[in-house]
């Protein structure tokens, strides 16, 4: 009795026309269908997440970056202020003012000699041949 239902399903669906036969297994892989490209929709939009012009990699790289300017603005801040109190030191001071005069421009009081050392040459390495 089995054989004859399937037989029976087999003649109708032959005897089904085209387009019912298309919109019958539209409907029936409609939902797989779905789930594939949803499926791809997401791994397209967490790839560009991650990976595109705005996302978690660039994002990453700007932090760096911005951490970097971070420091570089800090150090030059303590530059400025560093020369500042140099600039007000050598404009109160005399002591600096004199000592500057010495050690950038070689001055000397009346009677006194400066000696100037030459520079040390580069340490050179010994190497022995054996």
């Amino acid at each position: 009795m089995s054989d004859e239902k399937v037989q029976a399903e087999k003649s109708a669906a032959e005897t089904v026309p085209m387009p019912a036969r298309a919109l019958d297994w539209a409907t029936h892989a409609w939902r797989p269908a779905g789930t594939v490209v949803a499926v791809g929709l997401a791994l397209l939009l967490t790839w560009h997440a991650v990976n595109g012009k705005h996302g978690l990699s660039v994002w990453q790289q700007k932090r760096a970056e911005d951490q970097q300017l971070q420091r570089e603005i800090k150090d030059l801040e303590q530059e400025n202020a560093h020369l500042r109190n140099h600039i007000e030191r050598l404009k109160s001071d005399p002591d600096a003012i004199e000592h500057e005069a010495r050690e950038k421009l070689h001055y000397a009081k009346p009677g006194e000699v400066i000696y100037t050392l030459p520079a040390q040459p580069p340490a050179q390495t010994v190497t022995t041949g054996k």
